[in-house]
């Protein structure tokens, strides 16, 4: 990300709190990929749920939380982290086809 690719309210919130646009994209970065919240414990919340889920539901589960970040991202002050969330849920179910193949086609 470059100072050109800031939005709007980027520029607002690099005025008000001083902080870089490397900065910026720092956390939102972290804030995708490996979230404090979700990695607490002994196993990250992810793979707990996959889990617990037939190969069916954590698909569903995948797909479901992808058009969630998707379908929102216009209403949050955050708009290229819920897109970035959405390309992660994307990724892992990629990933997870690609793994298990007899459960698609």
């Amino acid at each position: 990300m470059s100072i050109n690719d800031a939005a709007p309210e980027e520029w607002n919130d690099l005025s008000r709190k001083g902080k870089t646009m490397e900065e910026i994209w720092e956390h939102q970065t972290d804030m995708v990929n490996s979230p404090a919240h979700y990695n607490s414990g002994d196993i990250e919340c992810i793979d707990a749920i996959k889990a617990m889920l037939t190969k069916d539901e954590y698909i569903g589960y995948l797909r479901g939380n992808s058009l969630k970040y998707r379908w929102r991202f216009r209403y949050k002050n955050s708009p290229i982290e819920d897109l970035d969330k959405a390309d992660w849920y994307e990724r892992r179910l990629k990933e997870f086809i690609m793994e298990n193949r007899d459960v698609v086609g």
